[in-house]
């Protein structure tokens, strides 16, 4: 059974830092693509950022693009997002995502068929 459990969530200061991981376990083979998408109440979710474990290719929404960086433990299947500079507007509820293919071109929710249950961020200002 595949399962995606988040950590990582919590209160932030804006300007601070936040470190969102994703622990991966139940994948046959290998983990093809790994995202994170954010929700706000009211919204539809949104995608933040995707990594391909196998190439380390990473791709970043523009608000985040400058402020976010990927790392992996491929060992312990285990992947985390930085972010950096942290802004109110980043705040709302995280989900670590997996897909049955490698990351390009995906940013629907459609696309991922593993989700985890999330984790909340605030931020303070």
């Amino acid at each position: 059974q595949v399962l995606l459990v988040e950590s990582g969530g919590g209160s932030v200061q804006a300007g601070g830092s936040l470190r969102l991981s994703c622990a991966a376990t139940g994948f046959r083979y290998r983990v093809y693509c790994v995202a994170w998408f954010r929700q706000v109440p009211g919204k539809e979710r949104e995608w933040v950022a995707s990594l391909t474990p196998s190439s380390g290719l990473t791709y970043y929404h523009e608000s985040v693009q400058e402020r976010a960086s990927w790392s992996q433990d491929n060992g312990k299947k285990t992947y985390s997002l930085q972010l950096n500079e942290v802004k109110p507007e980043d705040a709302g509820m995280f989900y670590c995502a997996a897909a049955d293919t490698t990351c390009p071109g995906l940013w629907s929710t459609k696309a991922f068929p593993y989700w985890g249950r999330g984790t909340q961020v605030a931020v303070s200002s």
